[in-house]
Formats: C-alpha cells, structure tokens, sequence
C-alpha cells in the first residue's frame, strides 16, 4: 500500500535540458489572460448570465478569490519544483503516485476535453463571421452530429442546428454532419504548437494585444447604454427586483460556466522549464495574469446586465456581438468588430490549452506512467512532438460526437478538483529556506484564525438566510435538493478542517483556497459526479494495469535501471 503513495523528490537538476527557457514574467502574464480571457467571455459567458442573472458577478467574484489563493499554492510548488507537470508534479511530491496519477489524469480531461469546447466555441464566431461578409457555410458542416440529432429529436428552436439534420447528404444511414472549421483550427493550432515555443509566444503577444483592445471597446461602448434597471430585474422567487432574481442557488448553477474562464491559469505552470527563472518569473506572471481577468470579467458582465435583460441569453453562445444586435443595442459596426475579436480571442485560449496537454504526458511519460514516446522531444523545434501530435487527435476525434454542453460541466468538475488537490498538496509541504529572489508563501498560522472565520460565516449566513438551513436536511426538492446535499457535506468538511487547523497549526492561505474551491463544488450536479466518477474509474484501471508497474520510482526501488 505505502508503495501506491511513495513520492517523488524534485531538485534543480531534475528538469530536462531539451526545452528552450525563452519566455519571461509577460510573456506568463500574456499567456495567462490569452488561456483566461476567452472562450469563457465569448461563449459560456452568455450561459452563466442566464442562469444567475446579473448576480453571477458574485460568482466571478468567489471564483476569483478560490482561484486568487489557488494560484498562490501553485507559484509556491513553482518556486520549489521548477519543471513541467503542472498539479501532476505537485502531487507527485506532496501526495505521492496514485494521487500524482489521478491528477494527472484529471488534468488530461481539462486540457484536451477544454479545448473541444473551445472549438466549438471558435466555429461557432468564424461561422457567423462569415456569414457577415457573404460567405454561407453549410449548416450540416458547422456543428457536430450528435449536437444537430439532440436538436432534432427534442423539437429544439434552434434552426440552423435542425436545417443541418434536415438538409445534411446521407451515405447509406449515415447522415454526414460535422464541424469542419472546428476540426481545421484544431489541425493549425496543433501545427504551431508542433513547430516551437518561441513562434507560439510571439503569435499569442500579438493576438493577446488585440484581444484586450477589442474587450476594452465593448466596455467602453456598452457603459454609454446601460439601464440600471436591468441589474435588479424581478425575482422568480420572490417576485421583486432583486440582483439574484433566480436566488443564490440560481447563481451557483452557473458555476461550470464562469468557473470554465479560470481554468486556463493552471496551463501557465506547464511551461516550467520553458520559462527564464521560473522560481520567480512564474509566481509573478501567474497572479498578475489572474488579477487582471478577474477585473476584467466582472466589468464585462456588469455591461452586458445593464445592456440587455438576462432572461435573454437564453442559449445565446455569442453574448459579446448579440448586446449589440439590432433587437439590443442596435451597433452593427461593434457586432462585426466582436466578432471577429472573438476568433482572435479564441484562438489564443485554444493554443494555451494545446500547448499545456503536451507538457503533461511528457512528465508523466518521463515518470514512466506513460509510455516513453511521449517524452521524445522533437531535434530541430525542441517541442514535445509526438505528445504534441497525439493531443491534436485526442481533440479532433470527439469533436465528430460530442456536443458543447456536456463537454463544459465535465471539463471544470475535474478542474476544480485538481485545485482542491494542490491546495492540499501545499498543506503537507515541509518548511524551506527562503532564498532572495525566489517566491515564498507567507505562513500565516490558521489555528484560531480559520474556525473563527468559517464560524462566524456561518452564524452570518444563518441569520441572512435562515430558511436554507431550516430546510437543509430537505434534499427531494427538485430545485435546490442538490444543492443542499453538496451544502451539507461541504460544512461537515469544513468543520473537520477547522479542526486540523486548531490541532495541526495549519497555514491559512493554502487552507482558505482548499476551503472555498470545495464550496465551488457544491454548483456541481448529480451528472457532473457520475461522469467525473466513470473518466477516474478509467484512469485507475490504466494506472495499474501499465503506471504502477512501469513507474520510474518502482523501476528504482527494483533496482531495475533501464
């Protein structure tokens, strides 16, 4: 048993020298907001506005607080463990190799399922793009099959997802319904990433640029039609204007949908070895990055709630260019401008993410928990090239089946949890030496602090809400009965770590970040567990049939040195 949870130790040395150190602290901080500043405002931002109404700012805000002290976790496991593997590598050092496998794991559904999603989102604003100018794409060749049978056989109102069903050839029984643009920006993204890190850097500076340009625009042209009305809309509860008008269970609904903004951040630690001091480059670039996006998105939503009612975004998957339609605000100049902002936008995230998928098979193959072609580094480009060429397939082949929806519960249920195990990860770290230049997290002693904060929190919230807790153990209601169960189960959480506060003299920062990304968890459905569940039970079964016997650490231990 001990042998599932030996750990691995990290040293300078251990890093690869087959990876270029180019990129310095902006070029993290470029990286960070093209990974956070994307798919997540241009897509899934409409989604999350819909459920929680313009209270879903508060979620943005809890988001960026979870993700705020997540980040300083994972820049204290960069200044230890300068190399690539992102929450893998961390684990591997903190947890040992069964939870270093899983995460492991957990990080190969965010990577290469994210980047499905963010596909789709990219064909989605390139398809309508087009349109714009003249150029009519197929209905049958712009969206997935199973997304245009979903659409047909539940009588949904999107036309042109049924247009596909109705109107796609057919070879045999087979209708051919796929998303071309989808798959061929998939294909150019995994070339660029195939030919090198110093191209992919200065293509994604570039885009980043004009990305941020295009999002300041929108702010500052949609501040100019704001109706403060729209941010207190009447209440499906209660019936009065009300900033939560589908109440706060309303707001953690959204939860896959905001949290899917910040999931890019974690790919920043990927990038160890290709980062000019990592100690200190690394920590600084990833909360710069993170603090920026925050301000960013919740300015956003804030005008995209002022502009147009909520209730509208009802599956609306290009919110930034529909404020502006002609039944909104009516600018048919900024509709064309976000639009074509969005690819660009879109395109930076995909490439982050395609980048990150890489890095982590070459650790864990350079572990020996995955087959050693994945840790081949390519002669002339210093990339990951097989790692590179594989990630490329392992998004482009869903992507003839699977339907966005599903795609963006399962990627950030997996997310989150990796976040919950770096910060755990850091709760079990030795004491270093602080070193000048480097990045220490400050210890900030949580034995009384932590219970008395969540405690009284909770003495706050019982008084605020009191018909929540009355109605706690009332888990068949088919509206908030979820979420009260994961509301149950997070406190009797927190009031165990609360304990080991008091008992263990635990530090406060790594603990708050455990305790509010599991409180992220409890937006997450029945569905969302079963299918997080079925992809772990996969990844053990892969573990102990090849991982376990074939580790690197197991070789050692055996004195077997090939």
């Amino acid at each position: 048993m001990n042998q599932l949870f030996r750990r691995k130790h990290y040293s300078e040395s251990d890093h690869s020298s087959g990876l270029l150190r180019v990129l310095g602290v902006w070029d993290i901080v470029f990286f960070g907001i093209a990974a956070i500043i994307g798919a997540g405002s241009f897509s899934s931002l409409g989604e999350a506005v819909f459920r929680g109404g313009p209270g879903v700012i508060v979620l943005y805000i809890i988001c960026g607080f979870a993700c705020g002290f997540t980040a300083l976790c994972y820049a204290e496991f960069a200044s230890r463990i300068p190399t690539a593997g992102s929450a893998y590598t961390y684990a591997y050092a903190s947890f040992g190799e069964l939870i270093a496998w899983i995460i492991g794991w957990a990080l190969i559904m965010e990577y290469s399922f994210g980047n499905i999603y963010v596909a789709f989102s990219w064909s989605d604003y390139f398809t309508s793009f087009m349109s714009r100018i003249g150029i009519h794409i197929p209905d049958y060749f712009t969206c997935s099959y199973s997304e245009a049978q979903k659409a047909f056989l539940g009588n949904s109102m999107n036309k042109d997802l049924i247009n596909a069903w109705k109107t796609a050839p057919v070879i045999g029984n087979l209708k051919i319904i796929l998303d071309i643009p989808a798959l061929v920006i998939n294909g150019l993204i995994t070339w660029l990433c195939y030919v090198g890190v110093r191209e992919s850097k200065n293509f994604n500076n570039l885009f980043v640029l004009l990305k941020l340009f295009i999002i300041l625009l929108v702010i500052a042209v949609g501040v100019a039609y704001i109706n403060t009305d729209n941010w207190f809309p009447v209440s499906t509860i209660t019936g009065e204007s009300s900033f939560m008008p589908n109440g706060f269970s309303g707001v953690m609904s959204a939860v896959s949908g905001v949290f899917f903004a910040y999931i890019g951040f974690d790919a920043l630690s990927v990038l160890s070895e290709e980062t000019k001091n990592p100690q200190k480059n690394l920590p600084r670039g990833m909360i710069i990055s993170l603090v920026l996006c925050t301000v960013i998105y919740i300015v956003l939503t804030l005008t995209l709630t002022g502009l147009v009612d909520y209730r509208k975004f009802d599956g609306v998957g290009d919110p930034l260019s529909f404020i502006f339609e002609k039944s909104n605000a009516n600018i048919p100049w900024m509709e064309f401008v976000v639009s074509l902002g969005a690819i660009i936008a879109i395109t930076t995230v995909l490439l982050v993410f395609q980048m990150g998928q890489p890095r982590i098979w070459y650790a864990m193959s350079r572990d020996g928990l995955m087959p050693k072609k994945f840790m081949e580094i390519h002669p002339k480009n210093n990339t990951p090239a097989f790692a590179t060429i594989v990630t490329g397939f392992v998004v482009g082949v869903p992507i003839l089946f699977t339907d966005k929806s599903f795609i963006l519960d399962f990627t950030s249920i997996g997310t989150i949890f990796a976040f919950v195990l770096v910060c755990g990860g850091v709760l079990l770290l030795p004491s270093k030496e602080r070193l000048k230049g480097r990045f220490h997290l400050p210890y900030i002693n949580a034995k009384f602090i932590f219970p008395v904060v969540f405690l009284s929190g909770l003495a706050f919230f019982y008084f605020w809400q009191p018909a929540f807790f009355q109605n706690l153990m009332d888990w068949n209601d088919p509206n908030e009965g979820e979420f009260r169960i994961s509301i149950f189960f997070f406190l009797i959480i927190n009031l165990v770590l609360c304990v080991l506060a008091f008992v263990k003299n635990l530090s406060l920062i790594p603990l708050v970040g455990l305790s509010s990304c599991l409180y992220l968890l409890t937006g997450m459905s029945h569905n969302n567990w079963f299918w997080f569940i079925l992809w772990f039970a996969i990844g053990i079964v892969i573990y102990f049939s090849y991982g376990y016997k074939n580790s690197k650490l197991n070789r050692d231990l055996n004195g077997d040195l090939d």
